[in-house]
């Protein structure tokens, strides 16, 4: 007995057929890049800049587009494995994952920070050129890894995805890695910000075999996102 093969021909979905998936973070991102997501065309369902609705994937006025909201750091990773075919998100990310699947066309000039150091405020100065190790609190192991070792400095890495700033004044490290906006987090837990790593930006990023495979889509919303910075430029 012949057993069916799903494709195209017997009314199958391929590859191709599928929804187009754009993985969008949750937070402050997502509340500016709701302006440049409607000058581009895209109009998700109404909840999905709700913080409190449990819904994870929404679709848009475009029936052959849905969109899932992510945290910020896990936009990166649903793109590089294909889950997503685009995303937005900001380069640090893209700087502590340094995925290779992963392509950014686009800066889209919005979730302006920076990737800083900062350390107790009544910390003994002290040049960083002569340590040979330091105690980092940060959730940019790689980043932070990078920055010391470029100076011939061993950073101890101790690993938290909140609340770095409680690390100096509970002994858990010497100084912390973390994103900075206004840096008044720093200043009133006692803290102030002694380095700029880089400065962050968040980008508009594809999956590059979702790109091969289907260019003319990917390519069709890039050149959309492109529009629509430049509507505002």
């Amino acid at each position: 007995m012949d057993i069916p093969i799903p494709n195209a021909l017997n009314g199958a979905p391929t590859e191709t057929d599928a929804p187009l998936v754009i993985a969008l973070p949750k937070g402050r991102i997502l509340k500016e890049l709701h302006p440049v997501l409607a000058r581009a065309g895209l109009i998700p369902a109404e909840d999905y800049a709700d913080e409190d609705s449990r819904r994870l994937r929404f679709p848009t006025n475009d029936a052959a587009v849905d969109v899932i909201r992510v945290r910020p750091f896990d936009v990166a990773t649903f793109v590089a494995h294909g889950a997503a075919a685009i995303g937005v998100c900001g380069a640090d990310v893209l700087m502590e994952f340094d995925y290779p699947e992963i392509y950014a066309p686009l800066d889209l000039g919005i979730g302006r920070c920076r990737v800083s150091v900062a350390e107790p405020v009544d910390a003994t100065p002290d040049d960083p050129r002569r340590w040979s190790r330091v105690t980092v609190a940060t959730k940019y192991p790689n980043i932070a890894r990078r920055h010391y070792a470029a100076r011939g400095v061993q950073a101890e890495i101790v690993h938290l995805n909140g609340a770095m700033e409680l690390a100096p004044s509970m002994g858990l490290a010497r100084l912390i890695v973390d994103l900075v906006q206004t840096g008044s987090t720093l200043k009133a837990n006692g803290l102030k910000e002694t380095e700029v790593i880089a400065h962050v930006t968040s980008k508009l990023i594809v999956n590059r075999t979702a790109l091969k495979t289907r260019p003319e889509a990917i390519g069709a919303w890039i050149a959309r996102f492109r529009a629509a910075l430049e509507a505002v430029a």
